[in-house]
């Protein structure tokens, strides 16, 4: 009866280590599609930032609400970012306080990182008041913009490529 038991115990003991092993090589694929894809949305020009957080300098962070974004595509350059910061000079009669534009006519480098992610420089040309935009993207997906004005402090938002 002892032996029946402790054939039972080492089975179940077996039968599980081998479904943590069977586990983690699934995270682990997972992970690598992941990555793959975020790679192929990368090479492709062909993605999305999906801003989360905005980090003005000398301000709390704020959460945002969803739909904030930055879209890129092969030809066009479209951001719609709120602005929460001190604005040097303002646009008489104008109400648009974010970082809003579309723009077919900009300058894109895109260069791998070390440990696997990609920096990403956009530089608009007819964007308004928006000189440069600088995205820095792990491999798993999740990013932070900068955005640089010309008559705005600079503003940075958290979130993930999509």
């Amino acid at each position: 009866m002892k032996k029946i038991m402790l054939f039972a115990i080492l089975s179940l003991a077996i039968l599980f280590s081998s479904l943590s092993i069977i586990a983690q090589d699934t995270k682990q694929q997972k992970q690598a599609a992941k990555e793959a894809a975020i790679k192929t949305l990368i090479d492709a020009q062909h993605y999305s930032f999906e801003a989360q957080t905005a980090l003005p300098i000398g301000m709390k962070t704020r959460n945002l609400t969803p739909g904030y974004e930055l879209k890129v595509r092969k030809d066009t350059v479209e951001a719609y970012l709120p602005y929460f910061g001190r604005a040097y000079s303002a646009t008489i009669g104008s109400s648009d306080g974010g970082t809003q534009f579309k723009t077919t006519d900009f300058k894109y480098t895109s260069s791998e990182t070390k440990k696997g992610g990609w920096d990403i420089a956009i530089v608009p040309k007819n964007a308004g008041d928006t000189r440069q935009l600088t995205l820095h993207v792990s491999k798993a997906g999740y990013a932070s913009l900068q955005v640089v004005s010309n008559n705005k402090q600079s503003i940075s938002f958290n979130g993930y490529i999509q």
